[in-house]
């Protein structure tokens, strides 16, 4: 399906199997509304967790891919996540061809600490933490655990000025998510993409992330040609 060196499986029995899977999900999938630059991310994200369900609850700000896109090509860029599991599920060859750094603040002691004593949960913390480092600033911000987090990351673009590249805001759970993420739908400042309702999670995230490198090697390709 692509000609992609980077951003592909190591083996070729490991790029057909992901190869299969694809063709499966566009020949199962039914029809959808999603751009040509969207789709690839939403399949991945179906391959990821086999649910079809997210043709449709996948929600993209109408300048999140050019802005996700840019952000890769034109690293270094910090990808700061709201916890660890993102950071270890995202492949280190491909970020590291691009230049990029992926940071979480979730276990640091002064986060914990911070949290204790004002009250508030670990996932707020983290991302004041990077705010104070200078680093949500032009960063892809993927948050896929903590719907506080995202609300905390809303609430720094409003009041704060914080210009993030690209929010991946796709927390899962019963206790906010949905609502954290109707938040991040209201943002017309900042590019966004998301998925509605409760569903999300890491994996959801480091999907998403990998589309956009694979999109952005294809890229490359191109402007090479």
């Amino acid at each position: 399906m692509t000609s992609n060196a980077i951003t592909e499986q190591l083996t070729a029995a490991g790029r057909a199997i992901e190869h299969d899977s694809f063709a499966i999900i566009d020949a199962e999938v039914g029809p959808h509304g999603y751009s040509e630059e969207q789709w690839p991310l939403v399949r991945r994200m179906i391959h990821a967790n086999a649910d079809f369900e997210f043709n449709g609850l996948a929600a993209f700000h109408p300048d999140a891919m050019r802005a996700g896109l840019d952000a890769v090509l034109n690293g270094p860029r910090a990808i700061v996540a709201d916890v660890e599991m993102i950071c270890v599920g995202l492949s280190a060859p491909r970020l590291q061809h691009f230049g990029l750094s992926p940071r979480h603040y979730i276990s640091d002691a002064d986060v914990i600490e911070r949290a204790r004593a004002g009250n508030t949960t670990r996932a707020v913390q983290a991302m004041r933490k990077a705010w104070r480092l200078g680093e949500l600033d032009g960063a892809i911000v993927g948050i896929g655990n903590a719907p506080t987090a995202l609300i905390e990351v809303v609430r720094l673009i409003r009041e704060h000025d914080v210009r993030p590249a690209l929010v991946i805001g796709m927390p899962v759970g019963f206790v906010s998510a949905a609502e954290s993420k109707d938040l991040l739908h209201t943002l017309g400042e900042v590019p966004w993409i998301t998925v509605k309702g409760r569903k999300g999670g890491s994996t959801l995230v480091v999907a998403a992330i990998h589309a956009l490198l694979s999109l952005a090697e294809a890229t490359q390709r191109q402007r090479a040609a």
